[in-house]
């Protein structure tokens, strides 16, 4: 043990600069609170490990690790400082998807001498610290063996040697004796141990996350609060090739599946669809159901006008963004047999049947500050192979606020225009939107010089100010949303088009008597909790032309306002409205279609129905 003493006290060191260099540089940032225990306990484990090995091979083992842990430390900190972001899944899969030549651009523009001066410092500071020591005491452990040679004893050679390392000592036998040896050894033990217990509970989380057989499942197990905390490189770098092992499982099922998607036939009935996917979006602040503020005033217009049909009882299958995604996008539905990645995903079958299919995202674009939510959600949204086949064409830009995507749309429709028309082959165009709507944090969805709501709007005293102010916040945001939505309608209003809106999933945002905004993800699901955060706006607007054209259809639509819908059968609406002929497509999940289950039990994250829940007196 004596002999590997420098590893335990180099790594830890290491392991306390790391911690420290990478906490964000805000009010509330604070360092993990079981720092010292549990990293105690790391590198006490790998510290007794070597010591139980032979010297050869422990000197080995150590000098492997130390490359491990010094390069993934210096990567992670370079990553923070450079990206703001720690290691994560999303840049792991960006290295794996870059080549020579961008790697290369990469360093030439990255690399500079002030990063030496950045917290990369303090870890290359480290390093060259124990390089210092090695050298050091390399030439103390040689001056001891030439005197051992000299004097041709043994013990000699061991006591000179200590000697040399604990300055000032007198001898090895009067420092550590096997008494001593013996105290020291169960004081650290006993360390240990108290460090174990301190932080046991991470170390439970940790072997649970890691022990998931799927994506999704990870995911969630990152919502509950007593989720594993990655506190150090290497476990941030050993989750983040899990995730991106779990992400390949799903999207080799996916690929493999690209050739089964078949279509008979497509009559085109709908040349234009649009559908618009929103974001954390209270059905219940929407003044188009009923909402006191005028929140979302030209969809009401619209409404009167007869050309937008709310759709009164939809719900979302999760309150998860990424959850929803994989549904809103594969033909599975709740219930079915299998996973969501068996089955084809609906632009795919678009795709196939002839339409020209766009997508347009502010939120699902790989960056490498990206959490694993959006990492979740949009791994197979951006395969290279799945998105070849799901799209024709792509933004590659996110925007600070959804007003951007009305700049993407007029780009990518301009460009395939001038470029001879590349949908010249297409009878039809599916465009899909995805927007970041009214995502945490409201106050920053929607530019300051379009607030409509103030604090003294509200007469709200069952709520604080801060909590009042929060809701203005979020009334703004849709407010907001309300006006992009609007300019994409007017941007097809002279097509024969049809626009359908569906957010992810609803938000909490202090309802009656309610002290809590966000998403409750690690709770029983309530009725509060369903219709607060389940309850989702849900409408169809129709063009004028397509009004003309299709009277019976519109008059479907309209009929089928009230029924009840949960958006993981919405791709079979889509086909209906497309006119796809496919053995894929299921009338009894369309609600469009008279053979439409509307009895179908809406379980709400694979646990709760939805229509049983009772209301609290």
């Amino acid at each position: 043990m004596k002999r590997n003493i420098a590893f335990f006290v180099f790594m830890y060191a290491l392991g306390i600069v790391t911690a420290y260099a990478v906490l964000p540089e805000t009010r509330n940032a604070k360092i993990y609170e079981h720092l010292f225990t549990e990293l105690f306990v790391d590198v006490g484990i790998l510290f007794l490990f070597l010591s139980l090995l032979p010297r050869k091979i422990s000197l080995w083992v150590k000098r492997l690790f130390y490359v491990i842990a010094y390069a993934v430390a210096l990567i992670d900190v370079y990553c923070f400082v450079k990206f703001d972001s720690t290691l994560t899944p999303t840049m792991l899969l960006l290295v794996g998807e870059t080549n020579g030549q961008e790697a290369t651009e990469f360093l030439r523009s990255y690399l500079s001498a002030d990063i030496l001066f950045s917290k990369v410092g303090w870890v290359l500071l480290v390093l060259v610290a124990h390089g210092v020591w090695s050298v050091i005491s390399r030439k103390d452990f040689s001056r001891s063996v030439e005197c051992g040679v000299r004097s041709e004893n043994s013990t000699e050679i061991q006591e000179s040697y200590t000697k040399s390392l604990v300055p000032n000592s007198k001898s090895h036998s009067s420092l550590l004796t096997p008494h001593s040896s013996i105290i020291l050894l169960l004081f650290f033990l006993a360390i240990f141990l108290f460090s174990l217990i301190d932080c046991w509970q991470n170390k439970v989380a940790f072997h649970r996350l890691m022990t998931y057989e799927t994506i999704g499942d990870v995911e969630h197990e990152l919502t509950e609060k007593n989720r594993a905390v990655l506190y150090q490189p290497l476990y941030r770098l050993a989750f983040s090739i899990r995730a991106n092992q779990l992400t390949a499982k799903q999207v080799n099922r996916l690929i493999a599946g690209i050739d089964k998607v078949q279509v008979d036939s497509c009559t085109f009935t709908t040349p234009h669809i649009v559908l618009i996917i929103g974001e954390s979006y209270n059905r219940h602040h929407a003044q188009l159901y009923g909402y006191d503020k005028a929140t979302t005033p030209r969809q009401v217009a619209r409404s009167k006008r007869g050309e937008l049909v709310a759709y009164q009882d939809v719900v979302a299958p999760w309150n998860l963004t990424s959850f929803v995604f994989k549904l809103l996008f594969s033909l599975y539905t709740v219930g079915d047999q299998g996973e969501w990645c068996d089955y084809p995903l609906f632009p795919e079958v678009f795709r196939q049947a002839g339409y020209h299919v766009t997508f347009l995202t502010n939120q699902f674009l790989p960056q490498a500050k990206e959490a694993v939510y959006d990492f979740s959600g949009g791994f197979f949204l951006n395969n290279p192979t799945l998105s070849k086949a799901m799209f024709d064409t792509r933004n590659d830009k996110l925007w600070y606020y959804d007003e951007g995507m009305l700049k993407e749309w007029d780009d990518i429709r301009g460009r395939t225009k001038e470029e001879g028309g590349k949908m010249s082959s297409k009878q039809g165009e599916l465009t899909i939107v995805h927007l970041k709507g009214q995502h945490l944090d409201y106050r920053t969805r929607s530019p300051k010089d379009r607030w409509h709501f103030k604090r003294d709007d509200y007469d709200r005293p069952d709520l604080r100010s801060g909590e009042i102010q929060r809701v203005a916040y979020y009334d703004n945001a849709i407010l907001y949303n309300d006006s992009i939505v609007d300019q994409l309608i007017q941007r097809v209003e002279k097509e024969k088009a049809v626009v359908i809106y569906v957010p992810d999933h609803g938000e909490e945002c202090y309802g009656p008597g309610v002290h809590f905004c966000g998403r409750m993800h690690s709770t029983e699901i309530t009725y509060r909790l369903a219709h607060e955060e389940f309850d989702i706006p849900f409408w169809i607007w129709c063009s004028r032309s397509f009004r003309t054209d299709h009277p019976e259809l519109y008059e479907t639509i309209v009929k089928a306002k009230n029924r009840r819908y949960m958006t993981d059968a919405l791709p079979f609406l889509l086909m209906h409205l497309a006119g796809i002929s496919s053995k894929d497509y299921r009338p009894e999940l369309d609600i469009l279609s008279t053979e439409y289950r509307e009895q179908r039990p809406r379980i709400l994250k694979n646990t709760t129905d939805y229509d049983k829940l009772e209301k609290e007196k």
